[in-house]
């Protein structure tokens, strides 16, 4: 369909929980298609709804070759000690953070025809699974940094030209 617009930090629909996607109609086959049209632009990893305005809980992830999406996900396990990871986000566009996550992860939900969907991943997809789960839940990674490195982070976005 088409590759939407990214909202940006300080946009309130970042800030607020996805609702759950109760019926599968037009509306939300259109979402998704938008949300994989949006993810496979080069160097994403995954799209939230929200991200593109949309208040429902559903994302799309590109990895490694590996595109989907899951509508009405839930995390049920991470694994792993948590590590830092090297992080970004659309929403805070050109700024990186070592943000903890665990190395794997599986998440469940529901394709477009009411099918259970599994995702296991590794690494930068289970850093994906991780970080589309936060923002569903209306919390953005910058959250997750260290006091100190927050404090940088907020400092770096009120002189970013996007904020």
């Amino acid at each position: 369909m088409a590759v939407r617009p990214i909202r940006l930090f300080g946009d309130p629909v970042l800030r607020s929980p996805c609702a759950p996607i109760e019926r599968i109609d037009d509306r939300v086959r259109a979402l998704v298609a938008d949300l994989l049209d949006t993810v496979a632009v080069p160097g994403r990893a995954g799209v939230a709804a929200n991200q593109i305005g949309v208040p429902l809980a559903a994302f799309a992830y590109n990895v490694d070759g590996r595109i989907g999406y899951l509508l009405n996900p839930v995390l049920h396990e991470v694994s792993g000690e948590p590590e830092p990871m090297i992080e970004g986000c659309l929403s805070v566009p050109d700024l990186t953070y070592p943000t903890l996550r665990h190395p794997r992860a599986r998440s469940t939900g529901i394709d477009l025809d009411g099918d259970p969907v599994e995702v296991v991943g590794e690494d930068v997809l289970a850093e994906a699974l991780q970080h589309e789960q936060d923002h569903l839940a209306g919390r953005v990674y910058l959250q997750r940094l260290e006091p100190d490195i927050r404090r940088e982070a907020m400092a770096a976005i009120r002189r970013a030209p996007w904020f």
